[in-house]
């Protein structure tokens, strides 16, 4: 949740909130988590995924003023964005499932 966080800090800082540049930076991050992640925690990092893309959409998403404003530009950007979301949690998710059987079979054959 942090790298995400810090990823649209910086995403805001050098392209301007800009969501694309922000999605396009979670691939990486999925794919980094899903790889990781230790054994025993495996499946969990799709779940932990979609809660960090939205903990660091807060700097990026654009807001109409106070709390209602922010929260509808998260909410905005959550929408329009969803298939970057679902894209990324899907790669972290065949990884994971990769993982696992690897290490289910490497279990057997012990």
């Amino acid at each position: 949740m942090a790298a995400m966080f810090l990823l649209g800090c910086l995403d805001q800082l050098l392209f301007g909130a800009s969501p694309t540049v922000y999605c396009v930076l979670f691939l990486p991050v999925c794919v980094l988590t899903a790889l990781w992640v230790r054994g025993g925690d495996v499946l969990t990092a799709p779940v932990v995924l979609p809660i960090a893309f939205a903990v660091g959409l807060l700097p990026v998403a654009e807001s109409g003023g106070g709390l209602l404003g922010r929260a509808m530009g998260l909410v905005t950007v959550l929408a329009t964005q969803a298939g970057w979301l679902y894209g990324g949690t899907l790669v972290a998710g065949v990884i994971v499932l990769a993982r696992r059987v690897l290490w289910v079979r490497a279990r057997r054959h012990q």
